[in-house]
């Protein structure tokens, strides 16, 4: 259990120490390029299920 301690204590401390952080401008920016990019992948995804959607509808009703 003292290794664990240990380790976790060592990784706050390089946390505090060795890693550069970036600026809450900076942070707050790509924040926003995340999710604007994430919601247009998200209406692509369903534009393209919709597709299959409807190609799939027409091939079965073809069967019919």
């Amino acid at each position: 259990m003292t290794k664990f301690v240990n380790y976790i204590s060592e990784a706050f401390q390089e946390l505090k120490s060795n890693v550069t952080w970036p600026e809450w401008a900076e942070v707050q920016r790509l924040t926003i390029i995340v999710a604007v990019f994430s919601i247009i992948f998200a209406l692509l995804t369903y534009g393209v299920d919709q597709l299959f959607v409807k190609a799939l509808e027409g091939f079965f009703n073809i069967l019919k």
